[in-house]
């Protein structure tokens, strides 16, 4: 074999080893994507009735309980480690235990109403689900109570 033939062949080895490897790593590189989304797949999703909650006018003092209900609509149970308010005035209550995929559960807010005005407080539930930080609302006006003449 002469030495131009020999390099011919050392070039066509090293052609076909480049071809190989580049056609294994995208093989791979799909392969790693799909499990990627699968993945994605497997988490709970939160489907809330409602994002927002208007209180209209409310009373001064009256009851500022409302409750955000949603359904799991993923393929995965949805823990809700943390549901934070921005401010002490709105208190969450929130499941502890796990919502399994097809299951409803609820959020409930309770509200200070002893201030009187137009109020806009965000609720942010923490969890495993698709959307790590899900943010709902509430919303309202509390109007002073009429104040009772006493003779």
């Amino acid at each position: 074999m002469t030495h131009q033939a020999f390099l011919k062949k050392r070039t066509q080895i090293n052609q076909l080893i480049s071809s190989t490897i580049f056609f294994f790593v995208l093989l791979f590189s799909c392969s790693n994507e799909a499990q990627n989304l699968d993945s994605k797949n497997d988490l709970g999703v939160f489907h809330f009735e409602e994002e927002v909650i208007d209180y209209g006018n409310i009373a001064q003092n009256d009851n500022g309980l409302r409750t955000f209900k949603f359904t799991n609509r993923g393929r995965a149970p949805i823990v809700i480690s943390k549901v934070k308010t921005t401010c002490g005035c709105t208190v969450p209550t929130y499941p502890k235990q796990a919502i399994l995929p097809g299951e409803t559960a609820s959020i409930d807010i309770k509200y200070a109403t002893n201030r009187v005005g137009s109020f806009s407080k965000t609720i942010t539930v923490i969890s495993n689900a698709d959307e790590p930080q899900k943010k709902l609302r509430i919303k309202g006006n509390v109007i002073a109570k009429p104040k009772s003449s006493i003779n």
